[in-house]
């Protein structure tokens, strides 16, 4: 009898390992509040970490939701201007530096593409970002990636890169995705500024003008997690995965594990995907993680693991 297939649903790559550990140190996980230890994962996040993982974990395919922040790339290019431009040489630069940003976007999307060609083991879903391309822009640039380089959905991040999930600018990008077949895989949690930007409720109204496009929501809502019963209740075409929110069931704002179990039962576990966030997390402890989940059949957990993935992603496309 064959094993049960095993897809881990939201990793992320750095091109190289220098990069990869500047991310992680850089990136405060604040939401969830005080846990007395979190397993954080001592890889640095590189392909041939990412490869190495998956054999390990015996996983078949990892899905990379690329993201570039802009405005962090943005404050570097800044932070390196030299201190005595005049007020015109500095709006000049200044100008400089967000075309900069618009290419270094487009070739970021190009590289991801890259990966997903030369290892089909891994999927790749590009960045949108409606704050540095128009939204019209934004969705050629998708078509293109989709087309010609194998891009198979889109990832955003409300907070990170400072839009609602619901902002207008974003339809042209949502109603290609719902044409092409292409999944949108969106951060959701709190942001530090309570603006609301990725909370479960901010992807309502995505939802319901693209009831025929699939849209996950990533850590099942994070710290803002018992929304997420509620949006899976009214949008049929709302899914989630568990990726870190499983490692913070100690947490002060996160879900115990009880709570995690009975929030994946009440949206629906035919819903729900692994997802290790990878290199944050461990793929083979994240798979534990799901396995030691109560209230869930065998069956149930092993579908999170794998199946489920195929169809909400459409991988088998």
């Amino acid at each position: 009898m064959s094993s049960p297939v095993r897809i881990d649903s939201h990793i992320h790559i750095y091109q190289d390992a220098q990069s990869g550990i500047a991310a992680k140190e850089g990136y405060e996980i604040w939401e969830y509040g005080r846990q007395a230890d979190v397993a954080i994962s001592g890889l640095a996040g590189t392909v041939q970490d990412l490869l190495g993982a998956m054999k390990t974990a015996n996983i078949s395919r990892s899905v990379l939701v690329n993201l570039f922040i802009a405005e962090v790339v943005r404050q570097e290019f800044i932070d390196a201007l030299p201190s005595d431009l005049g007020p015109s040489q500095r709006e000049k630069a200044l100008g400089e530096i967000e075309e900069r940003l618009r290419q270094d976007f487009v070739a970021f999307n190009r590289w991801a593409c890259e990966i997903g060609r030369d290892h089909p083991e891994i999927v790749t879903f590009i960045c949108a970002d409606v704050n540095l391309l128009s939204d019209q822009e934004n969705a050629d640039h998708l078509r293109d990636l989709a087309e010609s380089d194998g891009a198979r959905g889109i990832k955003l991040h409300g907070p990170a890169q400072e839009f609602h999930m619901g902002d207008k600018r974003l339809w042209p990008t949502y109603a290609l995705c719902q044409e092409l077949g292409l999944p949108v895989v969106g951060h959701s949690g709190p942001d530090l500024d309570g603006k609301g930007f990725a909370e479960p409720r901010a992807f309502g109204d995505a939802l319901a003008a693209f009831p025929d496009l699939p849209i996950v929501l990533a850590h099942m809502g994070g710290a803002t997690w018992q929304q997420a019963r509620e949006i899976a209740e009214i949008h049929a075409n709302a899914y989630f995965d568990c990726c870190e929110i499983i490692e913070w069931t100690e947490s002060d704002n996160g879900p115990n594990d009880q709570e995690l179990a009975q929030l994946i039962v009440n949206v629906g576990s035919d819903r729900v995907m692994m997802g290790s966030d990878f290199p944050w997390y461990d793929l083979d402890r994240t798979i534990d993680r799901v396995m030691e989940l109560p209230l869930l059949s065998v069956e149930e957990k092993e579908a999170i693991i794998g199946a489920n993935a195929v169809r909400i992603l459409r991988l088998d496309a």
